[in-house]
């Protein structure tokens, strides 16, 4: 995985990977996860430094990708930092505290709640330009939700708890959090009022829900909600992800591995819903019998294909298949990492998040955050008239600037 960063490297941009900006943090969570579960400090300074230099305004929203970020995009760099604050990685004394940069992605996010259509939500992305910009998204809103939980958790601060219960209530009126069977939608559109539902499965849909009802679960000492929330989303889970005809052991990415199909993004979900499903079994005891011998055979299938490429260390994605696949990225290297990490709870029995009161020492700034980032969605929608004028404009400019070029080309 690391062998694909560059961002250490004289005249490279610290915290970025080639074409992507959000893999950042989810690198970067990957390897938190890595140093706690292993002890091994190698990268902790790469680590820090990628972090601290896309912090944005103590918010990851940085100037110079922020008008391409989805919500998805950057609640994974706070979920980053939120992994730094539970799990005690070193912080320094001239850099604001992980707990703060998590606290500083909530408060930009949360005032994009948008209420004009599905009487609530968060857009997928945060542009009207954008594609998506109508569209309500499970792991926006489940990422959020998990975030919000975290922050209850560690910090006790009603707010935080209140917005947890608020998106998770929410989330269970549309298709993004079914309850009837206990299925999660990867989309739904705000045209239909949040009706329709776009039914792809994705692993870390179901793993950023689970991970925020278990932290819910612990925050309420085991309250009927989370549990009931909690035991259903790991029956479809189990069901869906680790498939009878792989053993039922072993997790799979069912939409797109069986076709080859995967793109970068899709490679890395196995490895987001390992390591939250391996946390959620250390803080809900109760589902750890069942989480933990997944979590591990799923490992041992993952270092089976991380034998191909010249190197024969390179990780394919089919991890139950027994022999390499053909393919390799990063991205599925990032996924065997964070699922063979997360074995390594069998050896920590004790291992838990923290929170100040069991050991946690991340400072909490609750004002985190630069209001200018979060860009409330008040916008009117887009219309026809709009786009004619807009086309106008373009059609003004062009001819002018083709002007510009005939004079100087043969102008006196």
């Amino acid at each position: 995985m690391m062998s694909e960063y560059h961002g250490n490297e004289t005249g490279q941009i610290p915290g970025k990977l080639p074409g992507t900006w959000w893999e950042g943090g989810a690198m970067f969570m990957t390897l938190i996860q890595y140093w706690y579960w292993t002890g091994d400090t190698s990268y902790n300074e790469v680590t820090a430094e990628g972090m601290l230099w896309q912090k944005g305004k103590n918010d990851f929203f940085p100037s110079n990708d922020s008008t391409y970020l989805g919500n998805d995009d950057q609640v994974f760099w706070g979920l980053a930092a939120m992994a730094g604050a539970e799990l005690n990685f070193p912080e320094q004394d001239d850099q604001p505290s992980w707990l703060s940069l998590a606290q500083g992605v909530f408060n930009t996010q949360v005032p994009r709640w948008e209420t004009t259509r599905c009487n609530g939500g968060l857009r997928w992305q945060i542009w009207p330009y954008q594609a998506g910009y109508t569209t309500k998204n499970a792991i926006s809103n489940g990422g959020l939700f998990q975030l919000a939980a975290r922050l209850g958790r560690y910090t006790k601060n009603e707010t935080y708890i209140q917005w947890a219960e608020k998106i998770w209530d929410w989330s269970s009126t549309s298709p993004l959090l079914k309850q009837s069977d206990w299925t999660i939608a990867d989309t739904t559109s705000m045209a239909t009022d949040c009706q329709d539902h776009g039914d792809t499965q994705w692993t870390y849909n179901y793993g950023t829900y689970l991970s925020g009802a278990a932290y819910m679960y612990d925050l309420t000492n085991g309250g009927e909600k989370w549990k009931t929330g909690i035991d259903g989303l790991l029956r479809t889970t189990w069901g869906i992800f680790f498939p009878a005809k792989f053993g039922g052991q072993t997790m799979s990415e069912i939409s797109c591995e069986q076709t080859m199909t995967c793109d970068r993004n899709q490679d890395t979900f196995k490895g987001f819903l390992s390591s939250w499903l391996t946390f959620m079994a250390t803080i809900v005891p109760h589902t750890a019998g069942e989480v933990i011998p997944k979590i591990q055979q799923s490992a041992l299938a993952a270092a089976r294909q991380c034998s191909g490429g010249d190197s024969g260390t390179e990780c394919g994605r089919r991890w139950h298949q027994d022999t390499w696949d053909g393919t390799a990225s990063m991205e599925s290297d990032m996924s065997a990492l964070s699922v063979i990490s997360s074995a390594m709870i069998a050896f920590r029995k004790e291992a838990q998040p923290l929170t100040p009161e069991t050991g946690g020492t991340s400072k909490s700034n609750p004002n985190a955050g630069a209001v200018e980032d979060a860009i409330p969605h008040h916008v009117r929608p887009v219309t026809a008239g709009d786009r004619a004028g807009a086309s106008i404009l373009t059609l003004l400019f062009v001819s002018c600037w083709m002007s510009v070029v005939a004079w100087m080309l043969y102008g006196d």
